[in-house]
């Protein structure tokens, strides 16, 4: 996590919690994007890096893991990934460092007007309930509606953890159309030309529950401020109208290297990368490209209701 996100990289972000192997990194490149929208410089330190200590975490601390999901076991096949309860931890050990070196009042005092951006959840169908062959038992035994319970009633938890560790100005970002990344398209070639449907309708019965839970701890946790980024609807917004946002190919990954759509294997060093990634939506199997991300931030910091509800991210901060 000490290393530059992919591509270009909302804060002064106290605390970015975010995970999974779509979320994650999309994540990094969102937030950077925000803040260079927002006027604030430089990269948000990640909290494993050894120089994110002292006074640097109280400009910003980003706790993302890629493969890390809400439910623990999410991304096992990825090893050493931090799942959301061990990035509450992480800012947890923040928090009480901040308190340490400013003292109690005024440590409160910037956790209530810091702002923090979770982006998790689309590795817990990725990597967890869809992954090829190993899923299969357990979509038998577990459906969709009852694992989509799962994630909400551990999701709660987690919410309610940070607001009790004194974070109030939260926005919690959506699961994106994930049948539409090339990875998904490549694993299930009886799609076709179009995105696979399975996935963005786990993703759809995940985000209704979503909104349902931002209200109900808005109503029940005083003087929380939490925001419901609509990243579906954008995205979904972009696939459809890709042309009109200046994009010539909305399917394919611009880093590949096999598969119809650049989808079945990771970007990396035996990767070819297409000619200008700005004409791309994807820039890997599992990634929006920066031109994507920027106009998903754009979106997110001054958008209407329809991205981003109730206030739009420059009305939080400015709250």
């Amino acid at each position: 996590m000490n290393q530059c996100p992919i591509g270009l990289k909302l804060e002064q972000l106290l605390g970015s919690l975010a995970g999974g192997e779509l979320n994650s990194l999309e994540s990094k490149q969102k937030q950077g994007l925000h803040s260079q929208a927002m006027g604030l410089k430089g990269l948000t330190p990640p909290y494993l890096a050894p120089t994110t200590g002292g006074a640097v975490v109280l400009q910003g601390v980003n706790y993302a893991s890629g493969g890390g999901g809400i439910l623990n076991h999410t991304g096992k096949i990825f090893g050493g990934r931090i799942n959301m309860d061990a990035q509450l931890d992480n800012f947890a050990n923040t928090r009480q460092d901040i308190i340490s070196g400013i003292g109690r009042p005024a440590a409160l005092n910037l956790l209530s007007k810091s702002l923090f951006s979770i982006t998790i959840g689309s590795n817990d169908f990725i990597n967890n309930y869809l992954t090829p062959v190993v899923s299969v038992p357990q979509q038998k035994l577990v459906s969709p509606e009852t694992f989509v319970d799962t994630l909400i009633s551990r999701f709660r938890l987690q919410l309610t953890r940070l607001y009790n560790l004194d974070a109030r100005k939260i926005i919690v970002v959506n699961v994106g159309p994930i049948g539409c990344i090339p990875y998904q398209r490549d694993t299930n070639p009886l799609a076709g030309d179009n995105c696979v449907a399975f996935p963005n309708q786990l993703a759809r019965l995940f985000n209704k529950q979503l909104k349902s839970l931002i209200a109900e701890l808005s109503l029940n946790l005083k003087g929380s401020q939490f925001v419901y980024a609509d990243v579906y609807y954008i995205v979904s917004d972009i696939l459809q109208n890709f042309m009109t946002y200046g994009f010539e190919n909305a399917n394919s990954a611009c880093c590949y290297v096999s598969g119809r759509f650049g989808g079945l294997i990771p970007c990396g060093p035996p990767s070819k990368v297409c000619a200008d990634r700005s004409k791309y939506v994807f820039w890997d199997p599992y990634h929006p490209s920066d031109a994507t991300n920027i106009i998903i931030a754009n979106r997110l910091i001054d958008g209407d209701s329809k991205d981003v509800f109730p206030v739009n991210v420059r009305q939080l901060v400015d709250s």
